[in-house]
């Protein structure tokens, strides 16, 4: 591998591999330089394009050590360079050492650079240092790092360190700016976010808003401190696997959401076969199977090794014999679906050869007792007649025993003869009180050997005659089973090739079962899914939300270019606008992984990008003002959202000054409009009323008002929940603070100065009495009380103070 110690000794251009050179259509050269770090799971990365001088980023996405991800980036981008980092995981390392010894025509250039080129704070100033031609020369540092964090989102920390060293590296080889002089930069006209084809974008925000992942403290009070767990999420409720690995390629899936309708028709047509009521037996029996599914991959790497544990046989059994039971099951099935296809394919009879020989071989339960490898019987002839001598021996010896008594010294009335592993067969008498030093041990006839816990150990001749008789036998035994236990290992060794593919195939059926599981459970109904510029759910229900409370409304959402594709719905505080639109976002997700979705009818046309202008919790504790953060999202869904997008906006520009905030939602909107029928599927929520009473929005076939219903029972507002077409004329302020529990007087003042402020009147100041005035009165109110006689046989103390006292005191306070 290239490794570059310090920056002085970068290669230069002409250095670069000719075989993945191209043209562009002025004839430059064409250089695409990748940045690529793995960090805790995550990959991050980045190119610069030399034809158009743009930055291409890809946020922080979760990969395997496989590095599935990476190998598909560099597929579609085929990198001149690949650059990364000297301090890298392994799994990385080998990658690219791999990808460098490649003998095909495709070979990239492999930079290594020091890790301190990719720290975070270097990165963001280095971005920040850029040279960007079609900002303003006079901008300042500020203006230029808000401009900066709308276009990229800086919390990908791995992604950030990516750019840090491809800034490094575009600048070192002066790519795209040759010939210029060294003080101009090398220009980048435009950062754009960089998806795999066919693999949906979804930023971290969104994951956030729309709850899809949700960790949070275990309950056990002895895991407080480390433990965490998933909590309410979408995630939490789809994820029914019985397998590790089945539970790790769904959270895969949810980090990938696809657009390949070959992928997603493949995922459904498993998943409606078992949302089937007549197909549940099956479906358990898999569950039951998939449970003993362990990681083949690291059990063959054990097995390759001397001597496996007794736990890693039984692993590989039990995972062996259950992807038989799956395999057995599976050709039971209709083989018109692919991946029951591929099972009975794949699932060889090698697995059931394999399962059968360890079956036969391996004493589990002797394994399991003696914590060794042990054989069953009728394995090995040699084996059993020495076991079978090994289990005689006490009696035999017991008879030995009795034999060198006759012989033995008057001084002893007992012996004992025994066998000890390595040692061989003893004379075994106790010591006596004479015995006090070596001498004293010397027994004529004998070979004294050691002394333990007050028992002498001697050779005699016939401890040795049964020693040449009978030999080592433990130590004999441990050497055959150890030849048979080898015989084993290349057997399995030699058919392994079958049960690579056991895992990834049960992963993937075991999160199919899941999601069957899930959608039988919550009532879900299977998509259809089109190429279509349609988004039709009709009454979608919130899949968290209807989890946690007894009763819950659906609504139906269409979005197409017939119907309207940008819909901005009104209503009062809490009438359910915010639920409405991640209830949208999280059914057009889940049917981008290929899940059932919570709705009695689903048309989902195939969106390139979900795009959320939700701040959350996590968000705001950065510490940046939530206006900050609403800005930034509204930017980055204007900058990259498509015709085939999804974009969620929930009260934009409520986080400053009211003019300013409607103001930019109006432009926003228009812009949108503007574009006609390449704008995005957009969902926006407001309580800005005077957007459309002041009809500030251009009229547009492509718009659509829409409300949520409510209803006034006398001074009490009751939310009915359901979206219907309109506007909503009143945002019902007053009623939802007298719910929240604000006390009458402030809620009539607040309904009073409001109207003195829309019909233009002068807003006067409450009368309040004077600190004199205010002590005097209840000074008075006091002594009243205490004037009163109790003993008084016409008084009424609760009349008194219902009618007198009470009144008093709250004219006062």
């Amino acid at each position: 591998m290239y490794r570059v110690a310090d920056d002085s000794i970068l290669p230069q251009p002409e250095s670069r591999a000719p075989s993945v050179m191209n043209e562009d259509e002025d004839g430059r050269n064409r250089e695409i330089i990748l940045s690529v770090l793995l960090k805790q799971g995550n990959i991050g990365l980045s190119y610069y394009d030399s034809r158009d001088y743009t930055l291409h980023y890809m946020p922080d996405t979760v990969e395997n050590s496989d590095l599935y991800l990476l190998d598909r980036v560099i597929q579609e981008l085929s990198p001149t360079v690949i650059i990364s980092s000297a301090k890298q995981e392994q799994c990385l390392v080998r990658f690219l050492e791999k990808l460098e010894s490649n003998c095909d025509e495709y070979k990239p250039e492999i930079v290594i650079f020091p890790s301190a080129n990719f720290g975070v704070e270097v990165s963001k100033q280095r971005l920040i240092s850029a040279h960007l031609p079609l900002l303003s020369s006079t901008i300042t540092e500020s203006e230029k790092i808000l401009y900066i964090s709308s276009c990229i989102p800086l919390d990908s920390g791995v992604m950030v360190r990516s750019i840090g060293g491809l800034l490094k590296c575009v600048e070192k080889r002066r790519i795209g700016s040759e010939l210029e002089d060294n003080d101009v930069g090398i220009p980048i006209l435009q950062f754009l976010t960089y998806t795999l084809q066919d693999v949906v974008y979804i930023d971290r925000d969104t994951y956030s808003a729309l709850q899809i992942f949700k960790s949070e403290l275990h309950p056990s009070v002895l895991k407080l401190q480390s433990g965490v767990k998933e909590g309410l999420s979408l995630y939490g409720i789809l994820n029914q696997c019985r397998s590790k690995y089945g539970s790790l390629l769904l959270r895969q899936w949810l980090h990938r959401p696809t657009r390949d309708l070959n992928i997603l028709n493949r995922r459904q047509e498993v998943i409606r076969f078992f949302t089937s009521p007549r197909n549940f037996a099956d479906l358990c029996t898999l569950q039951s199977c998939l449970r003993s599914i362990k990681n083949i991959s690291m059990l063959l790497h054990k097995m390759s090794l001397c001597n496996p544990k007794v736990a890693v046989w039984q692993s590989l059994y039990k995972t062996v014999y259950s992807a038989v039971c799956i395999r057995d099951t599976i050709r039971s099935l209709p083989q018109s679906i692919q991946l029951f296809r591929e099972i009975s394919e794949n699932f060889t009879d090698d697995l059931f050869y394999i399962a059968t020989y360890i079956s036969k071989v391996v004493d589990f339960e002797g394994s399991i007792s003696e914590n060794r490898f042990t054989v069953r019987p009728n394995v090995d002839p040699v084996i059993d007649e020495k076991k079978r001598r090994m289990m005689g021996l006490p009696d035999f010896l017991t008879d030995v025993a009795r034999a060198e008594l006759e012989n033995l010294d008057p001084r002893f009335s007992t012996c004992s003869v025994i066998y000890m592993p390595l040692i061989g067969f003893l004379l075994t008498v106790p010591r006596l009180p004479s015995m006090l030093d070596k001498q004293s041990f010397e027994i004529a006839g004998l070979d004294f050997i050691f002394l333990s816990k007050d028992q002498l150990h001697y050779r005699s001749t016939r401890t040795k005659e049964l020693d040449s008789m009978l030999g080592d036998l433990h130590c004999d035994i441990l050497d055959l089973e150890m030849a048979v236990m080898r015989k084993l290992q290349a057997s399995v060794l030699q058919r392994s090739d079958c049960m690579y593919k056991v895992m990834s195939l049960c992963a993937e059926l075991d999160c199919l079962i899941a999601l069957a599981q899930a959608s039988r459970e919550h009532g879900y109904c299977c998509p259809i899914l089109t190429t279509e510029h349609r988004l039709a759910l009709i009454e979608s229900r919130h899949p968290l939300l209807e989890l946690c409370t007894s009763v819950f409304v659906s609504n139906t959402y269409i979005s197409s270019e017939t119907e309207g594709k940008v819909k901005v719905i009104t209503g009062p505080n809490s009438s359910g606008k915010s639920i409405f639109l991640k209830q949208v976002g999280l059914i057009v997700f889940m049917a981008l992984i290929g899940s059932n979705v919570p709705a009695k009818e689903a048309e989902i046309g195939l969106v390139d990008g979900i795009f959320t202008r939700m701040h959350s919790r996590e968000s705001i504790s950065v510490g940046l003002s939530t206006f900050m953060i609403d800005v930034n999202q509204m930017a980055h869904s204007l900058n990259h959202s498509t015709e085939n997008s999804l974009v969620l906006v929930d009260e934009f520009g409520k986080g400053t000054n009211t003019v300013d905030g409607l103001s930019l939602l109006v432009s926003c909107l228009s812009h949108w409009l503007r574009r006609g029928l390449q704008c995005p599927h957009l969902l926006m929520s407001t309580c800005f009323h005077s957007l459309i009473q002041l009809g500030l929005i251009p009229d547009s076939s492509l718009l659509a008002l829409l409300t949520l219903e409510t209803a006034i029972e006398g001074d009490e507002l009751v939310f009915l929940y359901q979206v219907k077409n309109g506007i909503c004329q009143s945002s019902c302020a007053a009623n939802i603070a007298t719910l929240a529990g604000i006390p009458d007087d402030l809620v009539r003042r607040g309904v009073e100065v409001s109207d003195l402020y829309r019909t233009g009147r002068t807003i006067r100041k409450m009368e309040r009495p004077s600190a004199d005035e205010q002590n005097n009165r209840c000074a008075e109110i006091v002594e009243k009380f205490l004037s009163i006689d109790l003993d008084d046989p016409e008084l009424d103390p609760d009349l008194l103070l219902k009618d007198q006292m009470l009144p008093a005191l709250e004219e006062v306070l």
